[in-house]
């Protein structure tokens, strides 16, 4: 609890906390075994941080351990987002406009910073560069919630080729326990058969979220486009400047980046009413954590063994490339209905120089922008 409630920063941020407690105050686990963890859970669709801390509990107690892990970790963040959501839909939106004129822009070089750090790490190479380009530009002409897979999957396949530039690894048989993938599947398939049989608002909400949520390569700064796309672009069920307020005010919450779901969720049911917004709340959240966790508890049984292979292992680049892609593509789009405004425009740009060359943790750069917003429109 203590981590969920004071973990700002995103997965790296959380990774040093994972450290000092798990490792060195309480030695849970080498830090070789965690910085293991959190390499396998890069690299599979969902939320690292939340994956990893899942990883250690289910590590340390078994399942039981690790949903009671989840649990706690996620409920702070889930219901501040929530009550979030409840502040947008009910206080006036005039106001809350003005006060936020800041807070949008500096949502979107949050964007932007995300696809510099995740570059930095991941673009090394001519192909890196090339499929990180043509994400983005895909991305960005397509606006599908569709046209993600997609490019992750490509980009995936694309650099399996480049397989012989791996070390060669002394191979062992493995057996594959199937369990928590055909879980993850059986819920897949049974949401979408439920929600259009019955067209069950809330079922297709679920399935909305779960699916992005087995989709979401690369971490929370990957969900943020597929959120936008399927949401904002593609069923309008909130605006552009409601995401990019929820995008804004998720960094002033501790815990999980995917906690933003909660507020998708809660905005997407806002006709249903206040209890309705919290069902929605709770939907996103149940959706968007629930697949990654199922996958971490299905592969890190057979890591080890699947690792050996050169295919598997050359593949990641063209997924963490087009995964940047993606990235910087939500930012463009998220940027072009504000282009005109020179606020606007000085706003992403001052935050990215800021966010670039300082160490200011981002919660207290977004209640400056918050401040600004109050006080200019007094």
């Amino acid at each position: 609890m203590a981590i969920a409630i004071t973990g700002f920063g995103g997965p790296n941020v959380h990774l040093t906390m994972f450290i000092k407690r798990f490792v060195h105050n309480h030695k849970y686990l080498t830090e070789a075994e965690l910085m293991e963890l959190q390499a396998l859970c890069q690299i599979l669709p969902g939320p690292t941080s939340t994956q990893t801390l899942t990883a250690i509990g289910f590590k340390l107690g078994g399942p039981f351990l690790a949903y009671i892990t989840l649990l706690i970790w996620i409920l702070p963040a889930t219901l501040i987002m929530a009550l979030a959501a409840l502040g947008v839909t009910y206080i006036d939106s005039e106001y809350l406009l003005k006060i936020t004129r800041y807070i949008k822009p500096m949502g979107i070089s949050f964007i932007f910073y995300a696809a510099y750090v995740i570059g930095r790490k991941v673009i090394h190479s001519k192909t890196s560069w090339v499929l990180m380009v043509a994400g983005a530009g895909l991305a960005f002409l397509y606006r599908s919630p569709y046209i993600t897979p997609v490019v992750i999957l490509l980009g995936g396949i694309i650099s399996s080729f480049k397989y012989d530039k791996q070390e060669k690894l002394e191979k062992h048989p493995f057996v594959v326990s199937w369990g928590n993938f055909l879980l993850w599947a059986g819920i897949f398939i049974g949401a979408i058969a439920i929600g259009s049989i019955t067209q069950s608002f809330p079922v297709r909400l679920f399935e909305n979220f779960y699916r992005n949520g087995s989709l979401a390569f690369g971490g929370g700064h990957i969900m943020k486009p597929l959120l936008y796309n399927e949401f904002v672009e593609f069923k309008h069920y909130l605006s552009a400047d409601n995401f990019l307020s929820g995008i804004a005010l998720s960094e002033l919450v501790p815990g999980p980046t995917f906690s933003v779901a909660s507020f998708v969720g809660s905005l997407s049911m806002k006709d249903w009413g206040v209890s309705g917004q919290f069902l929605g709340a709770g939907i996103a959240a149940l959706g968007i954590f629930l697949p990654g966790i199922l996958m971490i508890f299905f592969v890190v049984k057979f890591w080890d063994e699947l690792k050996q292979y050169r295919v598997v292992r050359a593949s990641l680049e063209g997924i963490n490339a087009s995964s940047t892609g993606l990235t910087i593509a939500a930012g463009i789009s998220l940027f072009e209905p504000m282009s005109d405004s020179m606020l606007s425009v000085w706003t992403v740009f001052l935050t990215f120089i800021v966010l670039i060359a300082t160490k200011v943790p981002s919660y207290l750069v977004i209640i400056f922008g918050l401040l600004l917003g109050i006080i200019f429109n007094h």
